[in-house]
């Protein structure tokens, strides 16, 4: 089976992306309850019960909410970097021994023919990572919460097939917002981020001939609009002549609905 994806549920209030193969149904991020992320998981016709595994990107609430209760009711194995279990021990509830275990950072995982490749992202938390998932060929990047989009970033994602891509904000929006101006200067700073502008610039960098789809990812709900995220990413990619529209497409994602299953 091909390499297929959902994004069950993305933006501020919460965070979930379900991936697939024949073999491996993984489950990154809970940041909702466990009621809702299984409803989208039924949505896109899959049982959560097969799921085979639960990768935690970092501790952050949004990212996190569910992940005791899911790993507790289904037995599911929980995947997580070192710095990031300790940071999220104490809030997820009691998970079994048996069902820890640890990613580096630094080494490609395999869960069955997916091959896991993290890499490090600039994000005030413990030690926050996302993924490449490779599989037959296929290449799906998922980058969000990100204060800047390094080089090296770059280079790991560049020319997926695939991406689930921070749009978080508007900076003109935050700037006149109702957020007092510390929380403002963190979504701003090289540890929050990255706004739609500085999104559209990154991934006129990084598209290439096999990149068919992008979703635009972790939407705020005060300083953004998918309307205004589509408009600001579309209008860059023109500009740097990227061929978006005809090579590839822009998709929203959604806080509450899942996206259809994809198959890249």
């Amino acid at each position: 089976m091909t390499l297929q994806f959902s994004v069950l549920a993305s933006g501020s209030t919460g965070n979930a992306i379900y991936v697939q193969t024949g073999e491996q149904r993984l489950l990154i991020d809970a940041g909702l309850s466990g009621k809702k992320i299984v409803e989208n998981l039924h949505a896109i016709g899959v049982d959560p019960a097969a799921l085979d595994a639960l990768i935690v990107t970092h501790e952050h609430s949004d990212h996190i909410k569910s992940v005791g209760v899911l790993s507790r009711k289904y037995q599911l194995p929980v995947y997580a970097n070192l710095k990031t279990w300790q940071a999220m021990e104490g809030l997820i509830g009691k998970v079994p021994l048996e069902q820890k275990f640890h990613l580096d950072r630094n080494r490609p995982e395999a869960f069955g023919n997916i091959e896991l490749e993290p890499f490090h992202v600039s994000h005030d938390a413990a030690d926050p990572m996302f993924f490449v998932f490779h599989h037959e060929g296929k290449k799906l990047a998922l980058a969000t919460d990100m204060g800047y989009v390094s080089d090296q970033i770059k280079g790991t994602v560049k020319n997926a097939d695939a991406y689930i891509f921070e749009s978080n904000h508007d900076i003109n929006l935050l700037r006149m917002g109702r957020y007092p101006w510390n929380v403002k200067k963190r979504i701003l700073g090289d540890s929050g981020h990255v706004s739609n502008e500085d999104s559209a610039y990154a991934l006129a960098d990084i598209v290439g001939e096999r990149t068919s789809r992008i979703y635009l990812a972790h939407l705020s709900r005060d300083n953004n609009m998918k309307d205004l995220a589509r408009m600001t990413v579309k209008q860059v990619l023109e500009e740097e002549e990227t061929g978006i529209g005809h090579t590839f497409h822009l998709y929203d994602t959604d806080p509450f609905l899942p996206t259809s299953l994809h198959a890249l």
